[in-house]
């Protein structure tokens, strides 16, 4: 709830119309959703302008309007004019978050940022109510709905945040104004717009930077770009990593890497097992055990959470549809996340054919063909059959070395579809995986 002055305070709006005392019983930016005492936030998108749906929400109940354009005025109907909604969305989500003195988890990185949030939930859920972002609500739009869910029920919040353009994670920071800070690894996503891994690393570790001296980081030892901030005084991270003569506070060892699940000792002491396969999961599970150790978890709580872990849906899901087994990666897709999902398959033992369907991955600008041809090449050789789908693949495909017969190049996941059941003839000892960009809708593919 919120009082109208708390609103106008957080969003340093202007009341033109309505009384400030009044108070809201929730906020909302879909007019469908909108119940009786609850204001609504006139949100613009690429496809959409709520302004357009201002009338809609008061009609349905709405007591508040929030709009960056003029609203004429409405009987009991409070009406703050902001300068950008977007912004006002925001700005209310941190005046809301910093009503509670909770531990809030802010989660970055290029790869396993969703696996590691949920990861992070789960383990902490066994001493804690947790909030945290449904699915991948983590942008501009979806983190701050998420916080104004926070209320004095929780006991914490684990928030991802994403980033397609510079400045994002500095912005989204600061509304989550996080108590720890975690960066999961630097890797080639969205280089249309952050240009190199430099860039990238830039982006993601404003989330370190914008850390309050009081807080806590939590970072990846092996990564080639993290490694490089460990010994800077200011950020006194806590480090995971992998392997024996690694001087991580949280150190695996002993590791047993399975295509059902994985295995590790705890620094070389306690053992823990994982029911999500990967090798990559290891490090997930390690930011995760630094997390909920740094917030008192029992190590056997911890243990009980980490072997019955579910990925999220579409991040190496095993799916059997028509007796065809199936590995489900297709969430998005950027080189570091392929070649993962690849060694997943690698390590499968299956007596039929291993078969990989891979859609194009989107936003790699200047890079794209020479990372598209690697991923051709790096498929062919774990594959027997290789369905490449999409136009910066079927494009590359004549550069790729070696070339091999057994590669087919199609327009879209429909058709990938059509080619596995009808020409490749996918059974039941043939492994598939199935990956690609979110845009690519590889999805379809399991639309029997």
């Amino acid at each position: 709830m919120f009082k109208i002055s708390e609103l106008l305070e957080a969003t340093r709006g202007k009341l033109t119309s309505g009384d400030k005392g009044a108070i809201v019983g929730g906020i909302s930016i879909d007019s469908r959703q909108i119940k009786k005492g609850m204001a609504f936030i006139a949100i613009k998108g690429d496809n959409f302008d709520g302004h357009n749906f201002v009338k809609a929400s008061v009609e349905k109940g709405a007591i508040c309007v929030i709009s960056d354009k003029k609203i004429k005025k409405m009987n009991n109907v409070a009406i703050i004019k902001v300068k950008d909604t977007i912004r006002a969305l925001g700005d209310i989500a941190r005046f809301n978050r910093n009503r509670y003195k909770i531990p809030v988890i802010a989660v970055t990185g290029s790869n396993g940022k969703t696996t590691t949030k949920d990861m992070i939930a789960s383990v902490l859920s066994k001493d804690f109510k947790v909030l945290k972002n449904e699915g991948t609500k983590n942008n501009l739009i979806g983190l701050p709905l998420t916080l104004l869910k926070l209320d004095s029920s929780y006991d914490a919040a684990v928030l991802e945040i994403g980033t397609n353009h510079f400045g994002e994670v500095k912005y989204l920071s600061g509304i989550a104004c996080a108590n720890i800070g975690v960066i999961t690894n630097i890797g080639p996503s969205h280089l249309k717009y952050f240009k190199n891994l430099s860039g990238v690393f830039k982006e993601k570790f404003d989330l370190v930077r914008g850390l309050q001296e009081s807080a806590i980081a939590v970072l990846n030892a092996d990564d080639p770009y993290l490694s490089k901030e460990l010994n800077r005084k200011k950020y006194k991270p806590f480090l995971i990593g992998v392997g024996v003569k690694n001087r991580s506070d949280y150190m695996a060892s002993d590791i047993g890497d399975s295509f059902g699940g994985s295995s590790f000792k705890l620094n070389q002491r306690l053992k823990f097992a994982l029911n999500a396969p990967g090798y990559y999961n290891i490090y997930n599970s390690l930011i995760a055990i630094a997390v909920a150790r740094i917030l008192g978890v029992e190590h056997r709580k911890i243990a009980i959470a980490l072997s019955s872990f579910e990925l999220p849906k579409g991040r190496l899901n095993f799916l059997k549809i028509k007796g065809v087994r199936f590995i489900d990666d297709t969430y998005n897709s950027n080189p570091l996340s392929l070649k993962q999902a690849l060694g997943l398959l690698k390590s499968a033992k299956v007596k039929g054919r291993k078969i990989v369907v891979m859609g194009d991955m989107l936003e790699l600008g200047k890079a794209s063909k020479e990372l598209h041809i690697q991923a051709i090449e790096d498929a062919a050789k774990v594959s027997d059959k290789l369905i490449v789908v999409g136009r910066i693949l079927s494009l590359s495909l004549k550069d790729a070395r070696p070339l091999m017969n057994n590669v087919i190049s199609c327009e879209n996941s429909l058709q990938a579809k059509e080619i596995l059941l009808k020409k490749i003839i996918a059974g039941p000892q043939d492994m598939v995986l199935v990956k690609g960009s979110r845009m690519m809708k590889m999805e379809e593919v399991f639309n029997y």
